[in-house]
């Protein structure tokens, strides 16, 4: 959307740009903060961000703090956990404001930027620190807390452009309309200087101003600034300006508010003559070292600098010598620089060395540069020798003093920040305790081959195995075990948890045979088909559990009804078998859905192998009474003898 407002003497354009809301989450690494690209055009003086938040209204949400970060040129650097960096990082942290949604389940905020740098701008958003606490998917319903960023923008149509050696007038209105040009820095400057001359009000006093030289990044900015009061003239100098960028200058009046100022402007640049790369023989030898290095890829790279090596002989006429770079895409994630004549820069005290390193590509944000470098000595006569690397932005830092010195909006992350890290006893214990608390399932098996159970032992057999495995595979550090690909691993853990639990409660239903066996073989095939859908769904577990217990109920009503009192109707049945295993399967599915966390996930879920086995052994159905104990190996070997027909489950003793 653009509106056009005509000023006294300039036309300026509002712009409006807006992105879809998106749903915050609790962090607890970058991959929970929201991003918000935006895109500012040239000639801005001007930009707005609305900032909104929201929050349901349920009972369950309560009083938030959401962060917000602002970055220009690549995504915000965060650091909400406040975990180190290496020991040789750089980093600046990202600009942030604070927005409070207490009582109000909205809140608006403005952010306004003057004079912001053109180019890409990104916002990233995203509630605090997670609890920690594991939640079962379905058991609770998470408070919705909803952002939204839109950017409002004023650009100038028409900015005057301050041509370098060039005096300009101009004249300030009002302060309410300050005066905006811009110039454009050549390559190689080294420094720029701005000088405002014969400044008088309308009323030929003197004039009392402010300028305001470059543009604002967060969360550094280069911007410098400059009050010019009751002087005639006034100078700012810059160095390192940046190169091939147009420059904003903003000149405000502060004096009255009816009265104007006259100034009279004036911009010139120091540039800094590179070595020689006119030399015939140069270009030669680049392309017999570009032959060289890359047989048979001849064109498939070129230097990022577009300058050839200088001559040693022409460097004492120079300020500075320019290596070419040549980049080199490993993968999707990385990139590699290399010298294309050598690995080794030659270093002189009389000018510095420059490798031009191209981060333009478009897949370069939110990156980190790792810089290594070697001293070697090449002189015997050098006793001591120190050597400055800067790594700076936009342009080169051709020269370092007490107020220029080499510190730069650079950084990175980096898995070294041990203080939660966990020691090696520590990664042992957690991955014995997650497997071998899963050996609590044999006594459960040994129970249903005892009772002539064989599907529901095999059930529990593979649920033992799937399980142990898993949880050798899913720790985190060096005690790390993978059979085979982890997401299959997960995929037999959790099908052989709920598959258990049903051919459980089913068997305990004591239905006709044939029936049980349906009903096993439809329940899996449902069941594998929900864990399909969605892995962690609550109802995965709860929908297969309810159904079984109905049919459950169901049988048992049909049993008592028939034989005209309570089934199961063995007190010592109760007593020592049911309500045990009962309350077992409660403990275990409070621990289970209320109590695990990240910090105690290890014993608290090996507890919930402890209990599942161990409420299985006593839930199990006694064998029936006309079956012998280990029946099932004189059933294997019948052949042709008259087997034992199976009686109905209704004569069996309970």
């Amino acid at each position: 959307m653009e509106n056009s407002i005509h000023g006294t003497d300039s036309l300026y354009v509002s712009e409006y740009f807006s992105q879809s809301a998106q749903k915050l989450s609790f962090y607890s690494w970058y991959g929970n903060a929201k991003l918000f690209h935006f895109h500012v055009p040239e000639d801005t003086v001007l930009l707005r961000w609305l900032l909104q938040a929201s929050r349901g209204k349920g009972p369950e949400c309560t009083s938030m703090e959401i962060t917000v970060h602002f970055r220009h040129g690549a995504p915000p650097v965060i650091n909400p956990l406040g975990t180190r960096f290496p020991a040789n990082a750089t980093v600046r942290p990202s600009y942030n404001i604070s927005i409070t949604l207490s009582s109000a389940v909205q809140n608006t905020t403005f952010v306004n930027v003057s004079t912001p740098a053109a180019g890409d701008w990104f916002i990233a958003a995203h509630l605090p620190q997670a609890a920690g606490r594991i939640e079962v998917k379905g058991f609770s319903t998470p408070c919705p807390y909803m952002f939204q960023a839109d950017m409002f923008v004023l650009r100038l149509t028409d900015m005057p452009v301050l041509e370098p050696g060039v005096p300009m007038p101009h004249t300030v209105v009002s302060p309410a309309k300050p005066l905006h040009v811009k110039v454009f820095v050549p390559k190689h400057a080294a420094g720029m200087r701005f000088q405002l001359s014969s400044c008088v009000t309308s009323e030929q006093r003197a004039c009392t101003v402010r300028v305001l030289l470059g543009s604002i990044t967060l969360p550094q900015s280069f911007q410098r600034s400059l009050t010019c009061t009751g002087s005639i003239n006034c100078s700012l100098a810059l160095e390192s300006p940046p190169w091939e960028k147009w420059l904003q200058i903003m000149v405000e009046s502060l004096g009255t508010a009816n009265a104007s100022v006259s100034v009279e402007m004036l911009a010139s640049f120091t540039v800094c003559r590179p070595g020689s790369t006119s030399s015939f023989l140069n270009f030669i030898s680049l392309n017999q070292s570009q032959a060289a290095a890359r047989p048979g890829a001849a064109g498939s790279s070129a230097p990022a600098s577009g300058e050839a090596p200088g001559n040693t002989s022409g460097q004492h006429s120079s300020c500075l010598q320019s290596q070419p770079v040549v980049r080199e895409d490993l993968d999707v994630v990385s990139v590699r620089y290399r010298l294309l004549n050598g690995p080794s820069v030659p270093v002189s005290s009389l000018a510095p060395s420059l490798l031009l390193l191209n981060l333009n590509t478009g897949m370069d944000s939110g990156g980190a540069l790792v810089v290594s470098l070697l001293l070697n000595k090449t002189s015997v006569s050098l006793a001591n020798a120190t050597v400055a690397a800067c790594v700076s932005a936009a342009s080169p830092v051709l020269s370092l003093n007490a107020t220029r010195n080499c510190s730069t909006g650079w950084g990175g992350w980096s898995c070294t920040d041990d203080t939660k890290a966990q020691t090696v006893g520590t990664q042992n214990l957690a991955t014995l305790l997650l497997t071998l608390s899963n050996l609590m399932f044999l006594p459960a098996i040994a129970v249903a081959v005892y009772r002539f159970y064989l599907v529901e032992a095999s059930v529990y057999t593979y649920t033992m195995f799937f399980s142990t495995f898993y949880h050798a595979c899913d720790q985190p550090g060096v005690a790390v075990m993978c059979i085979m690909d982890y997401d299959t691993l997960q995929y037999c853990d959790f099908l052989g948890s709920v598959v258990s639990i049903w051919v459980t409660i089913l068997c305990m239903a004591r239905l006709k045979k044939i029936l049980k066996y349906v009903l096993f073989v439809l329940g899996t095939l449902l069941i594998a088909m929900s864990l399909q859908l969605d892995r962690r769904g609550v109802w995965n577990m709860m929908g297969p559990c309810l159904f079984a217990l109905l049919i459950m109920v169901t049988a048992w009503v049909h049993h008592g009804a028939k034989r005209r009192h309570c089934y199961p109707s063995s007190w010592k049945r109760w007593v020592f078998y049911l309500l045990p295993g009962i309350t077992l399967a409660f403990i275990a599915i409070s621990v289970y859905a209320f109590m695990e966390t990240n910090e105690n996930y290890y014993y608290t879920h090996s507890i919930w192998h402890v209990l599942v086995a161990c409420s299985v052994a006593f839930l199990l159905p006694p064998r029936d009474k006309h079956k012998k104990p280990w029946a099932w190996s004189q059933k294997l070997t019948c052949r042709y003898q008259i087997c034992q027909n199976d009686r109905e489950e209704l004569y069996a003793v309970t």
